[in-house]
């Protein structure tokens, strides 16, 4: 894929087990592999480089839905206590069945999360959410 991101450099591109992740100054794009099942436990390697990258620092978090994966909803509390310095988790669904299958997952996470249809959309809205993330704590 090739993403247009207005402020940052291009990316790092790390090919883990469960799929593939794109590492920006200031948020990670996800594009997982189909069939897989997302747990707290195989998201170990991108915790790392989450951790790695962003410390206690804000960030964003993009999943481009490009292949049907499945996510254990019985993670999510151990996925929103890790990743509380998540302040935008944009999502892209390219289908209605996606989209029904993430308004399940919104009762489990706890994350500041908009649908959109392009990635161009979703970088946007994740940009636009960091800056003024980054424009309030400067001004406190």
């Amino acid at each position: 894929m090739n993403y247009r991101p207005k402020y940052n450099k291009s990316p790092k591109l790390y090919n883990l087990k469960i799929g593939k992740v794109f590492l920006y100054e200031d948020y990670i794009i996800t594009e997982f592999d189909e069939g897989v099942d997302v747990n707290f436990k195989n998201f170990n390697e991108i915790s790392k480089i989450i951790e790695e990258n962003f410390e206690n620092r804000a960030f964003g978090f993009i999943a481009n839905r490009v292949n049907s994966y499945s996510i254990n909803l019985k993670d999510a509390k151990l996925f929103n206590e890790k990743f509380n310095n998540a302040i935008a988790y944009a999502i892209v669904a390219y289908s209605d069945l996606t989209k029904r299958i993430i308004e399940i997952e919104n009762h489990f996470f706890k994350f500041n999360k908009q649908v959109f249809t392009t990635t161009d959309d979703a970088i946007a809205w994740v940009e636009e959410a960091l800056a003024h993330q980054y424009a309030d704590s400067y001004n406190k």
